[in-house]
C-alpha cells in the first residue's frame, strides 16, 4: 500500500535503493513474502514492524550479509545478488552501517576503531588516516580526547557516536541504521536524532533507519515503511500512514495518544 502523494518531479528522481520482490525463509518460516520498495536519494526512510518481522534481516540482504531465497536488490545501481566480488567490494566503500550494538572493537581505541574502514578500504598513506579521524569525530559531535578511549570508557551514547563516525568514514551515500536509539536514555536518544537529520541535511545523506522508536520516527523520518505477516502493509509519509486502519499500526501509534 503505497500512501505517499510523492510531487511528480520526485517520483523520477534517483532511486538509490530497489527492494523487488524479496523473499526470505528459515526453514519452512516464511519471513519476507514478496517484499518490494523504493528508497529515493536524501530520503530519510524508517523500517518498522513488529519484532519477528525480519526488519534488520532485510537489512543484512540489502547490504549483502545475508542471501534472500528469491528477489533482486539494487544498491546504489549495483544488483547486490548478482555482482562479482569485485563489484561488492567497491559498493561497500559507497554506504556505511551502524548495527544495532555498535559493533566497536573493543581492543581498539577510538581513533583506531574509525580507522577501520579508511585501512580495509582505502590505499590512504597512514599519517593521512588521524586528521581523518579526528574530523569524523568532530562531526558526530565527539571531543578529540575521546580519540585515544577505550569504547568501555564511554557511555552508550558515546558509543553509538564512535559507531557512527566509522559508518561515516568514506563518506557513504547511503547509511544503514539498525535500532540506533535501542539501550539509549530518553535525552541520548533524541540528540542521537538530531544528529542524523543535521548529517543527512547536511551532507545530502540518503538514511534507511530500522527502529521501533517511535519517537525517531516522528521526529526525523520523511517516510515510513511497515512490515506485517511478510509483507509492506503500508509506505508513505508518517503523519499519512499513522491514519491507516491496521490493527497494528493503530496499536504502535497509540502508545503516543
Amino acid at each position: 500500500m503505497d500512501t505517499n502523494a510523492t510531487p511528480a518531479a520526485d517520483q523520477r528522481a534517483e532511486h538509490v535503493l530497489e527492494v523487488d520482490s524479496v523473499v526470505t525463509r528459515f526453514g519452512a518460516a516464511v519471513i519476507h513474502d514478496r517484499v518490494g520498495f523504493k528508497v529515493t536519494r536524501g530520503e530519510v526512510v524508517a523500517l518498522i514492524g513488529s519484532s519477528g518481522t525480519g526488519k534488520s534481516v532485510l537489512v543484512k540482504e540489502i547490504i549483502g550479509l545475508l542471501r534472500p531465497a528469491a528477489g533482486t536488490i539494487r544498491l546504489l545501481g549495483t544488483d547486490v545478488w548478482g555482482a562479482s566480488q569485485e563489484q561488492l567490494n567497491a559498493l561497500r566503500r559507497r554506504f556505511g552501517m551502524l548495527f544495532q550494538d555498535g559493533a566497536l572493537f573493543s581492543s581498539l581505541t577510538v581513533a583506531e576503531n574509525i580507522a577501520v574502514p579508511f585501512h580495509e578500504h582505502t590505499d590512504l598513506p597512514a599519517a593521512l588516516i588521524p586528521p581523518l579521524v579526528g574530523f569524523k569525530l568532530a562531526l558526530v559531535g565527539l571531543p578529540p580526547d575521546s580519540a585515544t578511549k577505550a569504547p568501555a570508557e564511554l557511555s552508550g551514547g558515546m558509543r553509538k557516536r564512535v559507531a557512527l563516525a566509522r559508518a561515516l568514514a568514506l563518506e557513504p551515500e547511503i547509511l544503514f541504521l539498525d535500532e540506533p536509539t535501542s539501550g539509549l536514555d530518553p535525552i541520548s536518544a533524541r540528540a542521537f536524532d538530531r544528529l542524523v537529520r543535521v548529517l543527512s541535511d547536511s551532507l545530502g545523506l540518503t538514511v534507511f533507519i530500522v527502529t521501533h522508536d517511535l519517537d525517531t520516527l516522528l521526529s526525523i523520518a520523511d517516510r515510513t515503511i511497515v512490515l506485517s505477516g511478510g509483507k509492506v502493509i503500508a509506505d508513505g509519509r508518517v503523519d499519512a500512514v499513522m491514519k491507516l486502519d491496521a490493527p497494528w499500526i493503530k496499536s504502535y501509534f497509540s502508545a503516543r495518544a
